[in-house]
């Protein structure tokens, strides 16, 4: 759509905005958030009719906070928000090979996301696809996008470099076959992680979403910085031809992210589900790789981070303990981290509200490391 509208620039003047990231991406957002807004109240009717709902449950109990039932939201909620950023890529982002492998990760996520769901609110299978084939079709789609990348001569260098924060050069470059192996691992381990992070999560009405906005306004930052030659070389990081298109993604993400985040705000209408976790850290796991930012991701998504590490403390001080005394023990109240504070009586909107205050202090900390090398 982009290159035969560009076509005719010399015949009427204002279509050279197009060329402008800034403008393409500010279109994308505003695309993906009107899209949403339209597809919004259908198709959460259809996912009512459909009965696709499963049961979450707050169970707070005391004085200070009063059980409330989330049963039978709908859930596949995260179709609202791919097809919001699918349409508004392909309308305002110029296709190439980073474009291109981040849509496909996004697509190819989606449906094993929303298999997942489907199994778990139609099929009632409560564990929803088992974790082997979970981590099969990661691993596929892994290997698939990374072939992609070393095959394409545009990406086939920059992709071997591993760039970390605080240093201006490459801390070191995945040669030969050992190294695209690791290189194969690390960026399976970003995609796996990240999407069980923002899975984990997605427990509390708004909190994922929230967060994965300004996760996503951060990087869509880093790729336009990453895919000038000016910014990147005044700010000492590594040049990416090409990936500043991949900030219409994040732009497309952040509108997307507004509209969904309008239906699932308090009381929740609708939950993203595997459908919409898993495709959403799968693109910003593959997202930072391709903006050689990937370690700076623990640092803006650094929510995510603490919430899958207090599942993690939680589950070995609990195994721990048990070996050792013969009874498990419990670190938090219950986790993840956000219920441990519900259980002390912290009423959901305020968890969300400041969850989503030390989102923002982690995007800003991720952005302080791009001027500090």
């Amino acid at each position: 759509m982009l290159n035969f509208l560009s076509h005719y620039e010399e015949y009427f003047g204002p279509l050279r905005l197009l060329r402008a990231i800034t403008f393409r991406t500010l279109m994308g957002a505003g695309t993906a958030t009107l899209l949403g807004f339209l597809i919004g109240p259908w198709l959460i009717a259809q996912l009512r009719v459909l009965k696709f709902g499963q049961h979450y449950d707050d169970d707070r109990t005391g004085d200070l906070a009063a059980r409330f039932d989330k049963k039978n939201t709908p859930t596949m909620g995260g179709l609202l928000i791919f097809f919001s950023v699918f349409l508004s890529t392909f309308l305002w982002a110029s296709p190439n090979v980073w474009v291109v492998v981040a849509m496909f990760v996004y697509a190819a996520l989606t449906g094993v996301g929303f298999r997942d769901d489907y199994l778990k609110v139609v099929r009632k299978n409560r564990a929803g696809i088992s974790s082997g084939e979970k981590i099969l079709w990661q691993t596929v789609i892994t290997v698939i996008a990374l072939a992609a990348l070393l095959w394409h001569p545009t990406s086939a260098e920059k992709i071997r470099e591993f760039w970390v924060p605080f240093y201006k050069e490459p801390a070191f470059v995945f040669a030969g076959g050992l190294g695209v192996v690791a290189l194969l691992v690390l960026i399976f381990l970003w995609i796996v992680g990240f999407s069980n992070a923002i899975n984990l999560t997605d427990g509390l009405d708004g909190l994922a979403i929230g967060c994965t906005i300004t996760v996503a306004l951060v990087y869509g930052i880093m790729a336009y910085v990453a895919g000038r030659v000016d910014t990147s070389h005044y700010l000492l990081i590594s040049y990416v031809p090409g990936t500043g298109e991949l900030a219409v993604i994040c732009g497309a993400l952040v509108g997307a992210g507004m509209a969904f985040l309008w239906y699932n705000s308090h009381p929740a209408e609708v939950f993203m589900g595997d459908t919409g976790s898993l495709a959403i850290g799968g693109l910003i796991g593959v997202m930072a790789f391709m903006v050689q930012q990937p370690l700076t991701l623990v640092i803006v998504g650094g929510v995510f981070v603490m919430e899958a590490v207090s599942v993690i403390i939680q589950v070995g001080v609990f195994k721990l303990t048990r070996r050792r005394f013969g009874e498990g023990r419990r670190f938090f109240l219950m986790a993840p981290i956000h219920h441990h504070f519900q259980k002390r009586g912290w009423p959901e909107t305020k968890v969300v509200l400041r969850f989503w205050i030390l989102s923002l202090m982690c995007a800003l900390a991720g952005l302080g490391t791009l001027k500090l090398r």
